[in-house]
């Protein structure tokens, strides 16, 4: 389908010159952008996943730390 768009000169020859690097159409580069930011995003399955923790010889928490209070953990990071 054939359009006509206003968009700033800057922003032209910023399209014109990601579709002369990749080779391809300025129409191209337009689209891509816009399916980029219009289309939905396909759901993931399931929980996010979370990098697993590496940990090192230990026992655990050291006594009086409390992970929900960015105070504990700064006073205790500060007194190392």
């Amino acid at each position: 389908m054939r359009t006509t768009i206003s968009i700033s000169d800057t922003l032209l020859e910023v399209a014109k010159k990601a579709s002369h690097e990749r080779k391809v159409s300025l129409g191209q580069v337009i689209e891509d952008c816009l399916r980029k930011t219009l289309m939905p995003r396909p759901k993931e399955s399931g929980k996010p996943s979370r990098p697993s923790l590496v940990t090192y010889l230990g026992s655990g928490l050291r006594d009086g730390v409390d992970l929900d209070s960015s105070s504990d953990l700064l006073r205790v990071m500060e007194a190392e």
